[in-house]
């Protein structure tokens, strides 16, 4: 079974994102290791004892926590990121490269344990990367708006160093208010079973292509507002 959503018009598929050619091995290697850091993250947060674990880190930690290397792997392999820093957030990417950084998050950092700072500064990096060589898997993999590509793809090597090291407050898990998300995906690698794989990978995607398009009518409804 072919998994397809569309974003931002295109057809999108875990087949087509694997297929030889489309994305560099090391791109979908490069994504694993983000995952990867992301579930280790969330174990790192429930250990840390001055801040209440949420629903997420706790439903997350408890099923991780039994899983050997090979379902670990198995539910980091996504096609998409399982973190994100805002990179739909048109509002935060709708001005010059320079000026990103002095944006301040309103919420909360979810993430509180050292390590979030290595992450943030690798996400950013990744996030450039893909935004200046491959725009199209930026806007697939990290559910990207054309603003934030446009945006990141500006930032010189240093100011996107700057910017996951000032901002890893803005590092956030994916769908951080649906631990069910985050658990069926986790379930599913530790059976083992492609179908149960390609469903959740599957809800993965069709959720980042609901957000997607939400955001673009609400950035066209702001465009047609009058001043």
């Amino acid at each position: 079974m072919l998994l397809r959503c569309g974003i931002d018009g295109a057809e999108l598929s875990e087949s087509a994102l694997l297929a030889p050619g489309w994305l560099r091995p090391e791109t979908l290697e490069s994504l694993l290791e983000l995952n990867e850091m992301a579930f280790a993250l969330l174990a790192a947060q429930a250990a840390e004892r001055c801040t209440p674990a949420t629903a997420l880190v706790t439903a997350v930690t408890s099923v991780w926590r039994r899983l050997d290397a090979v379902a670990r792997r198995r539910a980091a392999a996504c096609p998409y990121l399982l973190l994100d820093a805002g990179f739909a957030d048109t509002q935060r990417w709708g001005m010059p490269a320079a000026h990103v950084s002095d944006v301040r998050e309103s919420a909360p950092p979810f993430f509180t344990v050292p390590a979030a700072l290595e992450a943030s500064r690798l996400v950013f990096t990744y996030a450039w990367h893909l935004a200046r060589t491959q725009p199209a898997a930026a806007r697939l993999l990290l559910g990207m708006r054309a603003p934030c590509t446009a945006a990141i793809s500006q930032c010189s090597l240093r100011q996107v160093f700057a910017l996951g090291e000032s901002h890893a407050g803005w590092l956030r898990p994916r769908w951080s208010a649906r631990p069910e998300v985050w658990q069926e995906l986790l379930v599913a690698a530790a059976s083992g079973e492609d179908t149960a794989l390609e469903r959740a990978r599957l809800h993965g995607l069709t959720l980042l292509a609901a957000e997607s398009r939400v955001t673009a009518s609400q950035h066209t409804h702001r465009l047609a507002s009058p001043v």
